[in-house]
């Protein structure tokens, strides 16, 4: 009898690229694109230049290409060029019942996979496309999150498996990588509760590492507990509680039902700011005019990034806490105009006008719009001001999100807008080129682009 490991590992070898339908590899394409802004746009984050001295550090032979020059072994290329996709928290989203998680999270590693075993451009996306599948599917059957556990956890799995695709290994290594990595990597939610740090920002760049390390032992014939998920002591009865996906009957679709982000800030705030931005442009609200801002939401924002079970979201000192507090994210869009990562600034995120208008803002749940959620992400913005208008908003999505998802134009515009301070016209258009025709080309073509970021400016 096989072991769930092991079906898994049957799923990663049989799927292929001509598995992708045009929808879902537009799709991902629009998602490499995105995480490739958010990446250059992050080069000169504090955390990400903290990672690149310990990388250059501690380097090993230089395999793997890092973005913005220089190379390193495949596993701390995995590090750095994942620290930098997820640093500044603009990359896309999946959301199950409940859990979340960030997909592209695992681009870092199997780009740095497939240009170590010499890949073009379609075992990228079929690589990654099975990290998606994996990493979605087991959110959706398996979320962690209420019993304590971050959903980096889940995402050791799919590193595991778009590795192992990306270097072309058998379903006995492939289950291997699985099992040693699900195994090994099982995070606590802490990361993102309370006072927020950086390992907000690396935790799942160091699960992406240290994926990839052990998918490269599993590669080299290391074994691992190919019961990982259903034996004594495992995934189910330690950590999920029981589940059953049939890997046989899995596609590489799950991109579609994923959403890319409009604003630099945490997902389930997308829509209410999409709101509040909606009524300061039309109705030209002035934040001192504002007597208060009351924000309904579902619970899953509530909890996360509006006062509830995960703490205070009024006290905002860093980046990390800045972006998952509803209350600065909509002060400051109000006071801004926009929420990009210059409103992340460290004399911005201080500065009084902000830290006074965030306490005007309530959150509440609302068990009609927890209803909605996932399918939608429902929200209600009310402004009181102090000419005695109040002005209100509902939303039920906005653009990104998988039931309107965003352009490749927008995405476009997206890129150059975070990565024009580190690449100069020219070379942000030869990277959307390489990226829209990435099926065509080698990673080394891909990478040899990427390499050259901040070298042009």
């Amino acid at each position: 009898m096989t072991t769930e490991a092991e079906r898994l590992a049957e799923f990663v070898t049989r799927s292929s690229f001509e598995d992708l339908s045009p929808a879902a590899l537009e799709q991902l394409k629009i998602r490499v694109l995105d995480s490739l802004g958010c990446a250059i746009g992050a080069l000169d984050g504090e955390p990400v230049r903290l990672v690149r001295a310990h990388v250059e550090e501690f380097a090993g032979p230089p395999r793997c290409t890092l973005i913005g020059g220089g190379a390193a072994a495949p596993d701390r290329a995995t590090l750095y060029n994942s620290a930098l996709v997820r640093y500044l928290d603009f990359n896309d989203s999946y959301i199950a019942p409940g859990e979340t998680c960030h997909p592209s999270d695992n681009l870092g590693a199997v780009l740095a996979a497939t240009e170590y075993a010499g890949g073009d451009g379609r075992d990228l996306l079929a690589a990654l496309a099975v990290a998606y599948q994996v990493q979605c599917r087991l959110c959706d059957v398996a979320p962690v999150r209420a019993r304590g556990f971050d959903h980096t956890t889940q995402g050791s799995y799919a590193v595991a498996a778009g590795v192992s695709k990306a270097l072309g290994l058998d379903a006995q290594r492939t289950a291997n990588a699985i099992a040693i990595s699900g195994t090994a990597f099982n995070a606590l939610r802490v990361t993102r509760t309370g006072p927020l740090s950086h390992w907000k920002g690396l935790a799942y760049p160091n699960t992406a590492a240290s994926c990839t390390h052990a998918t490269f032992l599993a590669a080299r014939g290391i074994t691992g507990p190919t019961l990982v998920f259903e034996g004594n002591k495992g995934f189910m009865e330690s950590i999920a509680g029981h589940f059953s996906i049939d890997w046989s009957r899995e596609d590489l679709e799950r991109v579609r039902q994923t959403s890319v982000k409009k604003y630099n800030a945490e997902f389930h705030s997308q829509s209410t700011l999409e709101a509040v931005l909606e009524l300061r442009e039309e109705y030209g609200i002035r934040a001192q005019d504002v007597l208060r801002i009351e924000i309904e939401t579902f619970d899953v924002a509530y909890h996360i990034i509006g006062g509830g079970e995960e703490g205070d979201k009024t006290v905002v000192r860093t980046k990390e806490e800045a972006d998952h507090s509803l209350p600065y994210m909509t002060a400051v869009a109000l006071l801004d105009g926009q929420v990009l990562p210059e409103q992340y600034a460290p004399e911005r995120i201080g500065s009084s006008d902000v830290q006074a208008l965030l306490r005007k803002v309530s959150v509440r749940p609302v068990e009609e719009f927890s209803r909605q959620f996932p399918a939608r992400m429902p929200c209600r913005v009310r402004m009181v001001l102090s000419d005695g208008r109040v002005l209100s908003r509902e939303k039920a999505d906005y653009e990104g999100f998988f039931t309107r998802p965003m352009s490749w134009e927008s995405v476009v515009a997206k890129f150059d807008r975070l990565s024009a301070p580190y690449a100069d016209a020219a070379l942000r258009r030869q990277i959307t080129a390489a990226v829209e025709h990435l099926e065509g080309i080698t990673v080394a073509d891909l990478t040899r682009l990427l390499a050259q970021v901040r070298q042009q400016v």
